[in-house]
Formats: structure tokens, sequence, C-alpha cells
């Protein structure tokens, strides 16, 4: 069993769940799924990382998160939402560009891939 981008030990079937095949995943493009009734939005970078953030757009209150613009500030990935265009980090959650609002933070969820499938912890970070 092969892991990456994660620093955990291997994952059991009881806290990770298996999403999609990392070639689902459009490089630089959203995904959205399901994870547990929660939407969550998946991120294939063109380094291999791959990030979930919740879905919804905690500005607008709308699950479009998926669908944003992803991009980077510094060595941030970062994803645009498509609404007001606030800016959050992938890795972190934390909005980076309020756009003259109050600040808020994205839940983030662990990834790690098994052999060609993505996983990601059932437990926000």
């Amino acid at each position: 069993m092969t892991l990456i981008d994660t620093t955990e030990a291997p994952p059991t079937v009881s806290r990770w769940a298996p999403i999609c095949r990392v070639d689902d995943l459009e490089i630089e493009r959203g995904s959205a799924a399901l994870l547990d009734g929660d939407q969550i939005a998946l991120f294939r970078l063109h380094d291999g990382a791959i990030h979930a953030v919740q879905n919804l757009d905690p500005y607008s209150g709308a699950y479009v998160l998926s669908r944003g613009i992803v991009g980077s500030r510094g060595d941030a990935p970062t994803v645009a939402s498509p609404m007001y265009k606030q800016v959050f980090d992938l890795r972190t959650g934390i909005c980076l560009d309020t756009v003259g609002k109050d600040p808020q933070t994205l839940r983030v969820w662990k990834v790690a891939v098994d052999d060609g499938t993505v996983l990601v912890r059932r437990e926000p970070s």
C-alpha cells in the first residue's frame, strides 16, 4: 500500500472513505463528492497534490466551491469562490481575500491515495 499526501498511519476502513480514482479528477479543476452527508470539493493540482475542502461557500451559502477558480498565492494553492470571489487556501481553509467581508474559514479534510484510489479522512482537520 502506497500513501501520498498524508503523514498518518495507513488508512483504516472506519476512518477513511474511498471517494474516486485519481484519474477521475481533472487537473486544476474541482469535483464535488458526498462524504457522510457532507458535500466536499476535491482539487487535483499540477504537482499531484489533492485537496479536500467543504463545497459550501460560507459567504453565499451555495454549494459551489468545486466550481471555483484554482490558483495560488505565493506557495499556497487556492480556490476562488465563483460567487463573490473570496480566495481560500486549499491546505488550511483560511480565507486569504475576504473582499471586504468578515473572515470565514473552510473545513478541510486529509487526503490519501492508495493504489490510485483517493481516500478522504472522515473527520475534517
